[in-house]
């Protein structure tokens, strides 16, 4: 039987990127059940990187990413913008000195500058906060990036791997997949979508990690995507597109409760979505070409779980992401690694507080 110091579970995103970490320091093994890595929602994304986006507790995993997303040539400028209504002025202001407070920069612009940025805005639209630091992500070259350096530092990947047994074997764990077995001193849940299913494996409680729907179509509009088109939100989270080359992205930006599946998109959030854009745009929808939908998975709070189960040894949490693991990924997972390890942190992690994403925060709440 193979011998591991980390067997991390689950190798979207998340566990690729912690593997890419931890395989310098360790013998890792990288389980996944599905053919492909990244198959649900790493391979679903249309990931940006964006400064104001998840949350006071996501803002500065996504501020300690930026450089080495952009160093390493995975950001495409693109900017942001949330739009709203005259009577959206009060929560507009708080919107942009919330964020500047955490560090992101986000300006409040009208009409005039919202029409230079978005053509064919109606009417009632006139205030907006926009955010020229965003960015797109090459999502797929990230993930190969940090698959390959996993790889390269001497990381084992089993694919159609679906662990059916994870057991405790003295002082570590003995897991079990079809056709195939491995011993390890620390398994990591990097399960997603799957991660509460993976935690009752292990014997350890749940902690009510919830698998959220998120539906994306793909549009021809006319006139045609203008190249310089922003991603653009609706203050009240209820939509938001972006150019894909001469295409739109749509989202009704919903988040359907629902159970951990290969999720596929429902028609009425796909009409939803359309309607919405057209009480934004006076564009013409020309055609409908591709939906599909993913998971966001978070946890009670919605901020993501980093660090050691409080009652399960050797059992490590790294889940509960939402939508925001891959524009985190970098500092997420150098946290995370520090963290497993036992090592400082350094010039990326150093603002950053281990704590604040401990699975312990649920032991005095009592999670599901």
């Amino acid at each position: 039987m193979d011998e591991f110091d980390i067997a991390i579970l689950g190798a979207g995103m998340a566990g690729a990127s912690l593997a890419a970490e931890c395989a310098p320091h360790a013998r890792v093994l990288l389980v996944e059940a599905e053919d492909t890595p990244g198959y649900h929602t790493t391979g679903r994304s249309a990931a940006f990187w964006d400064e104001i986006y998840g949350g006071p507790a996501v803002v500065p995993l996504t501020l300690a990413s930026g450089d080495y997303l952009a160093g390493h040539g995975f950001l495409q400028p693109r900017g942001s913008l949330v739009i709203g209504r005259a009577e959206d002025r009060a929560a507009l202001e708080a919107f942009v000195a919330d964020y500047s407070a955490l560090g992101a920069r986000v300006d409040l612009i009208d009409r005039a500058g919202m029409d230079a940025l978005v053509p064919g805005l109606r009417a009632p639209w006139c205030l907006g906060a926009w955010q020229p630091g965003c960015a797109d992500i090459d999502v797929a070259g990230l993930h190969q990036h940090y698959l390959a350096l996993a790889r390269r530092t001497g990381s084992v990947v089993r694919l159609r791997a679906r662990v059916d047994e994870l057991a405790r074997d003295g002082s570590g764990w003995r897991l079990a997949w079809r056709g195939g077995q491995a011993r390890a001193a620390i398994v990591v849940n990097a399960a997603g979508a799957w991660a509460d299913d993976i935690a009752r494996l292990a014997g350890a409680r749940p902690l009510g990690i919830a698998p959220l729907r998120r539906t994306i179509t793909q549009l021809r509009v006319d006139p045609p995507v203008p190249a310089t088109l922003p991603l653009t939100f609706g203050l009240a989270g209820d939509f938001y597109f972006k150019p894909s080359g001469d295409r739109l992205w749509l989202s009704p930006h919903d988040e359907t409760p629902d159970v951990a599946h290969d999720v596929a998109p429902e028609e009425i959030d796909v009409a939803v979505a359309i309607d919405r854009l057209e009480q934004v745009v006076d564009w013409r929808i020309a055609a409908v070409e591709r939906r599909w939908a993913g998971l966001r998975s978070f946890a009670p709070d919605r901020a993501p779980v980093y660090g050691f189960d409080s009652r399960v040894p050797g059992l490590f949490w790294f889940a509960g992401q939402g939508g925001f693991g891959i524009q985190t990924a970098p500092a997420a997972a150098r946290l995370a690694a520090q963290v497993l390890l036992g090592l400082g942190p350094d010039a990326m992690t150093e603002r950053l507080d281990p704590a604040r994403y401990a699975p312990a925060r649920f032991d005095m709440v009592g999670a599901a």
